[in-house]
């Protein structure tokens, strides 16, 4: 009784295997792999730094592919390697298409001489990134990008309306901030208490630029109780204390 129970079972589980099997394949693209093949492909995408050229070049060897042969992960790689491509999301839609929905990388800002940092806060790299303009030059080392993008924002928002305007910012290997203004100036802010030395250096500078005649090239913040500035009109002087109270030497910051 056991025995012929067992036997049925088996020659069931060989049955279902042998209808289960072609279908599976199929699904899988082990047989057929030139039936029904794909004949149109659709995108999505903003096109804005990616062409549907490149896109529709990338994703070629997929057409003419059997519908059910077709790897889309294989699709998706081959259309992310494309500079400026964030995600791609690829689809099946019977009987002949393949959709692509590609995301496109969108800067913030440029990271070092040669990168961007993307909107969500990642590195990459893409042809021709010393000709795109109109970005923050933000640099510093890779580890600390974090930390570059929130004292960048921070600054700005110290400097609503100071009449100064933040164009960038630098992280030293060895800690110490500098801020790029629009004009080209740089205030060096040294390793500690950034923020706070730029915020007094902000509520301070009307009443300091009111007796001069242009924008500073040059501020030196590293002082524990004042700073010293470099105007065009003195290009060739060293840098001098402003009135405010006399500035104590440096404190060792790089």
């Amino acid at each position: 009784m056991k025995g012929g129970f067992v036997l049925r079972m088996t020659a069931w589980s060989i049955a279902l295997t042998l209808v289960a099997l072609p279908l599976v394949g199929l699904l899988n693209g082990w047989f057929a792999a030139d039936r029904w093949p794909v004949r149109k492909l659709e995108m999505q995408a903003e096109f804005a730094n990616v062409s549907g050229e490149q896109i529709r070049a990338a994703a070629a060897p997929a057409i003419g592919v059997g519908f059910f042969a077709v790897d889309l992960a294989e699709v998706q790689r081959a259309v992310a390697q494309l500079p400026w491509v964030e995600k791609v999301e690829a689809r099946k839609l019977w009987p002949e298409t393949i959709v692509l929905r590609v995301y496109e990388q969108r800067p913030y800002a440029h990271w070092g001489p040669d990168r961007l940092i993307g909107r969500d806060g990642k590195i990459f790299k893409v042809p021709g990134v010393e000709l795109i303009q109109g970005l923050p030059q933000l640099s510093g080392p890779d580890d600390r990008l974090g930390d570059v993008i929130r004292f960048h924002a921070d600054a700005g928002k110290l400097m609503t309306g100071s009449g100064l305007a933040v164009a960038g910012v630098d992280l030293s290997a060895r800690g110490s901030w500098t801020v790029v203004l629009d004009s080209g100036a740089r205030i060096v802010l040294g390793t500690e208490q950034a923020a706070e030395r730029l915020k007094r250096f902000v509520e301070v500078y009307p009443r300091v630029a009111a007796g001069h005649v242009g924008t500073f090239e040059y501020a030196d913040l590293r002082y524990s109780n004042g700073f010293a500035m470099k105007w065009p009109t003195a290009a060739d002087a060293p840098p001098a204390p402003q009135p405010a109270p006399a500035p104590a030497a440096p404190t060792g910051d790089a």
